[in-house]
């Protein structure tokens, strides 16, 4: 699997395998498990990668709650684009409440992360909306007039919800 062996064996002991080859450190880190060689392996490195999953998951599921939020405040503030806009922004917040769903599905444990996050969300979102229609922030809500869980209900919309 790995390249050469003589590649792992070669590296420097200043440096890190991680520090010079990403890939290939992946790749001798996954020899190393599956051999169940543990103490070849680099914990240091390995440990911040896991943890480093746990916050790429975050930060994926805070942009698509953010879009979500986006694209509430275009459907219900922007009325100028409103009609030519209405069915597409409808489409991102149903894409947006799926991919939200399947990340939940996924890590059900980060649904108490979204509720901690969703006031923030909402406020860059806000300022997100209002450069992008060019309309003035005191024109949305300081705070956001439809909870966490609304925003996932897939029954509810803007116009008719708010």
């Amino acid at each position: 699997m790995l390249k050469s062996i003589e590649q792992v064996q070669t590296v420097d002991k200043a440096q890190s395998l991680y520090e010079v080859d990403y890939n290939l450190w992946i790749l001798s880190t996954v020899e190393a498990l599956r051999k169940k060689d543990f103490s070849s392996l680099d914990l240091e490195n390995l440990i911040d990668e896991v943890l480093g999953l746990s916050r790429r998951d975050k930060k994926k599921l805070k942009s698509l709650l953010k879009h979500l939020i986006e694209h509430f405040l275009k459907l219900q503030y922007w009325k100028t684009e409103r009609a030519r806009n209405q069915a597409h922004w409808k489409s991102e917040i149903e894409n947006f409440r799926q991919l939200i769903r399947d990340e939940l599905k996924d890590s059900p444990s980060l649904k108490p992360f979204l509720k901690e996050i969703y006031l923030g969300c909402y406020q860059d979102a806000r300022k997100l909306v209002a450069l992008r229609s060019q309309l003035s922030i005191d024109i949305f809500p300081e705070q956001p007039l439809i909870s966490f869980e609304q925003s996932l209900d897939e029954n509810c919309f803007p116009e008719s919800e708010i």
